[in-house]
């Protein structure tokens, strides 16, 4: 079997190595402090409890779950400490930075990856009991990223490789998934409370459609799953809509519906796209 050191053990970390726990051996686990460190092993249910990166046991696998500003700071810090040995395998688990803030460990001769799993750790508990199926995007050295594929497999995640350079434009895209559907929901309700609906059914009323609009996706996908007055080409809608939205929404309905217009395609005329375009711009 082979082990697993935990370097930042907060949501995500103490959430990968309870997963882990049936397959791997957990080895040693070091927070920021030796109290912290004892939290999170009596999650774990397995593991040594460590306060600094020197006191940590040997391990096959080294996993660095510190903050995303931390990790190039720690992976040096590891280096130093003298455990990694050649043959090891260390990543980290941001979705944005890529693996290569780990390179002082490549010098000590451990294979280097990132592996970022789709997923929130918001409680770690109901990570546990949830994170069957997530997706987990895989970066780095290809002896790194050939052991995380079976590490994501055990864990209960599906693995997939990103191209090379590729994370930034990964993470964009979860943002915009994530991050600005929020924000989107937000301005649709708004926007709906301008015309006279209360809260309540506001949110109802966007939320709901969101819902089916998603589901259409999923089955359709998203050109096929387009309605409304872009793919219909209809200036006097578009314009009666611009004309009631605050500069803000403005803004973000027109940058969105430049991007309609292009999803839209041959569904529009030339003459359609163009006076689309203009009026959007």
């Amino acid at each position: 079997m082979l082990t697993l050191n935990i370097i930042g053990p907060g949501r995500l970390g103490k959430s990968i190595a309870r997963l882990a726990k049936p397959h791997y051996q957990i080895a040693g686990v070091c927070a920021s402090s030796l109290a912290s460190s004892r939290d999170a092993v009596a999650f774990i249910g397995a593991g040594q409890p460590c306060a600094t990166l020197a006191d940590l046991p040997a391990a096959d696998l080294f996993l660095l779950a510190v903050p995303d500003a931390m990790i190039a700071e720690k992976a040096i810090e590891l280096a130093e400490s003298g455990v990694v040995q050649a043959g090891n395998v260390v990543f980290h688990a941001s979705g944005a930075s890529e693996a290569s803030l780990l390179l002082p460990l490549k010098a000590a001769g451990a294979s280097i990856a990132s592996m970022h799993p789709a997923f929130s750790f918001a409680d770690p508990a109901r990570a546990v009991s949830t994170f069957a199926g997530t997706l987990c995007a895989l970066e780095g050295d290809i002896k790194a990223c050939d052991v995380l594929h079976d590490f994501a497999l055990a864990l209960g995640g599906k693995p997939f490789n990103l191209a090379e350079g590729g994370k930034a434009a990964y993470h964009a895209s979860l943002t915009m998934a994530a991050n600005y559907l929020v924000t989107l929901a937000d301005l649709s309700i708004k926007t709906a409370q301008q015309a006279g609906i209360s809260d309540e059914i506001a949110q109802s009323l966007i939320i709901n459609l969101m819902q089916q609009t998603l589901a259409n996706i999923k089955v359709l996908g998203p050109a096929a799953a387009l309605t409304g007055p872009i793919v219909r080409g209809d200036q006097s809608t578009v314009d009666k809509h611009l004309r009631v939205l605050n500069s803000t929404t403005r803004r973000c309905y027109q940058s969105l519906g430049q991007a309609t217009v292009n999803l839209a395609g041959d569904k529009l005329t030339d003459e359609q796209q163009l006076a689309l375009t203009q009026l959007l711009f």
